[in-house]
């Protein structure tokens, strides 16, 4: 039997809360994202080796508690993406709509998704076309996605959303 690496592609930290978001890549079935939130006190268990997203992955010669562990907030399978690319939470003031979303993506399917709290966690696919290498934000707080394929950069200016966030057509700017 194998050993089976938990595999986080891009974490990130809320500039506003200082909770931590972690986009884990899935062995076979399920993508996930983690949360830790600022007051925890650390040593949270996410279940690698044991689980794939929520679901039960390899139980054999578990040490720990299984109930124990700590769920992913979110999680999406195969055909939904395949390989999800960590991002950072909107926090650019007067942004109303957008604000407190966490933008991440899948780098196999090209979908662009949105995570916010709302009394629970709700998620959205928001668009695609973009393979998402990686995000970034800046000193306003907007987010940004990195095409590996187009060399270009995409960001999020308007706010119209349907249920959780809609990106049509994000606006191109260039690398230079």
């Amino acid at each position: 039997m194998g050993l089976w690496a938990a595999n986080p592609w891009r974490f990130s930290f809320d500039r506003e809360t200082g909770d931590l978001y972690i986009a884990d890549v899935g062995q076979e079935e399920w993508e996930e994202v983690d949360f830790q939130p600022a007051n925890s006190l650390g040593g949270e268990n996410y279940g690698w080796r044991l689980k794939e997203g929520s679901y039960d992955f390899n139980l054999s010669g578990a040490l720990v508690n299984i109930n124990a562990l700590t769920p992913p907030v979110a999680e999406y399978s195969r055909p939904t993406g395949a390989s999800v690319t960590g991002g950072y939470v909107y926090r650019r003031p007067g942004a109303s709509r957008l604000y407190g979303i966490y933008f991440f993506g899948d780098f196999i399917t090209r979908k662009i998704f949105g995570l916010r709290f709302d009394q629970s966690w709700k998620l959205a696919e928001l668009g695609g076309g973009v393979v998402v290498s990686t995000f970034g934000e800046d000193e306003a707080g907007s987010v940004y996605a990195a095409d590996y394929s187009g060399k270009s950069i995409f960001s999020k200016t308007t706010e119209r959303l349907p249920p959780l966030v809609s990106v049509r057509r994000p606006e191109i700017l260039p690398v230079k």
